[in-house]
């Protein structure tokens, strides 16, 4: 470990590493925001905090079998399909009702989002880092745990954000679409069909992903809004 340590292409490889994570965890670090956004502010640290780190411990796991996996037809369909769920739901209103009561249900639920989105989204950004780690399992561990503080960092930024200005919110879930969409023209079981039509499908699809998000959250949490709340 040590004469490791000691040579420059250790280092070149966890800086490269390190890169890709700051480049690659910015649509993250929106969704653990946006998970986060409704809780007290307590528990808005805690689910940053786990959040973040579950997640990377995640793309650890993920990163070792990321190859194999994205080579399997019709995941990334699945994936993007997830993705466009949780970008609708993070736009629908919170029921307040209950609040103590259900406090650590909503908690689990915000790490919950942050874990699949995660995971959802990491299926493309941890090949670049397998990529830059060439095999090397503790070089792999040290670059991604590197990089928790980055994404704890930037999420508690947006989150401060998203309370002054709450259209982030509208623009991170259309993010998720966008990414949605991005994701399921990649998929191993459409991409062929996909080169054989118009170019413009790879334009199309995630600028339709991102409007489908928003137009349906905003549908959806309007009629929600408009429901008469229990007691």
């Amino acid at each position: 470990m040590l004469d490791m340590l000691s040579t420059s292409q250790f280092w070149v490889a966890l800086g490269q590493i390190i890169g890709i994570n700051i480049i690659l965890s910015g649509d993250n670090a929106v969704v653990i925001a946006l998970a986060a956004r409704s809780l007290p502010p307590a528990q808005q640290k805690k689910a940053i905090l786990f959040g973040s780190m579950a997640a990377i411990i995640m793309r650890v796991v993920l990163t070792v079998v990321a190859v194999e996996m994205l080579t399997l037809p019709y995941l990334k369909i699945v994936g993007s399909m997830l993705l466009l769920w949780i970008g609708i739901q993070l736009l629908l209103p919170e029921d307040d009702n209950d609040e103590d009561a259900h406090s650590v249900g909503n908690l689990m639920g915000a790490i919950r989002t942050i874990l699949v989105a995660d995971l959802v989204m990491s299926l493309d950004n941890v090949l670049g880092v397998a990529a830059a780690a060439k095999g090397n399992m503790p070089l792999l561990i040290i670059g991604l745990a590197v990089s928790i503080p980055l994404i704890v960092f930037g999420s508690t930024v947006i989150l401060k954000l998203m309370d002054r200005f709450p259209v982030i919110v509208t623009i991170g879930a259309a993010l998720l679409g966008y990414v949605a969409g991005e994701m399921l023209i990649s998929d191993p079981a459409l991409v062929h069909w996909i080169e054989s039509q118009a170019g413009m499908l790879h334009q199309v699809a995630p600028v339709a992903g991102a409007i489908l998000v928003v137009l349906i959250g905003k549908v959806v949490g309007r009629a929600k809004a408009k429901m008469p709340q229990p007691g």
